[in-house]
């Protein structure tokens, strides 16, 4: 990313932002908030998965993500059209189809990035538009000593795969299978020393954005609050 600064405009606003930028990352500090699920700041190679950041761009053919795209001198976008609102609804629809939609006993009730872009978006968690997918999974996978994860509320996000795998250096989690059975796998056992690294790191359950992906501590404890256990 270049220390020039250029000018662009979101939504008739004009912002000053580092030639060579994300585009998304610019719009979040300058209030313009955009959905997403899959990106998070200092990625060098964003997925661009979740296709919830489309925006418009003056002179390109079709909408791209945000999360991807570079600023430079002059662009021109636009993040609230009906054709970008009609295209993110739809890329909601399609990841809520596989999800379980139990907010009550999810522990990221009220502080999920899932309710917040349904509400923006003005959409429904069960969505009827869709067939429901039931991802052939367990509901629960505890056999990591430390982490808790829920397959049927992960978006498949990848952020808690980045963080292990980048930030941390551990390299425990990754994505197994393909397509629709695509799943995180957890790595690591009471039996291999190296798992234990992740007892005081514990990053990708903070980043995960549903509650998919949690400290069992904390998970053990809620659902003792709810009184499921």
């Amino acid at each position: 990313m270049s220390d020039n600064l250029v000018t662009i405009t979101v939504d008739e606003q004009k912002i000053t932002a580092p030639a060579g930028a994300f585009l998304l990352p610019v719009c979040l500090e300058n209030d313009i908030y955009i959905p997403h699920l899959c990106f998070l700041e200092g990625m060098d190679d964003p997925p661009a998965s979740c296709r919830l950041c489309l925006v418009e761009i003056a002179g390109e053919s079709g909408p791209v993500a945000s999360c991807r795209y570079r600023v430079r001198e002059g662009l021109e976008v636009k993040t609230n059209s009906d054709e970008i609102l009609r295209l993110r609804q739809l890329a909601f629809r399609l990841l809520v189809s596989t999800n379980d939609g139990s907010c009550r006993t999810c522990i990221a009730n009220h502080s999920c990035d899932l309710q917040k872009i349904a509400k923006y978006l003005h959409q429904p968690l069960k969505t009827k538009r869709l067939r429901h997918i039931d991802r052939d999974y367990p509901a629960l996978i505890d056999n990591h000593p430390f982490l808790v994860y829920e397959p049927k509320k992960c978006v498949l996000c990848g952020r808690c795969v980045y963080v292990c795998g980048q930030l941390e250096k551990g390299y425990k989690l990754d994505f197994a299978q393909r397509g629709m059975d695509s799943i995180v796998s957890l790595f690591g056992s009471e039996l291999d020393p190296a798992s234990l690294e992740c007892e005081t790191c514990l990053a990708c359950a903070g980043v995960c954005p549903v509650g998919a992906m949690s400290s069992k501590k904390k998970w053990r404890s809620f659902i003792a609050e709810l009184g499921l256990n």
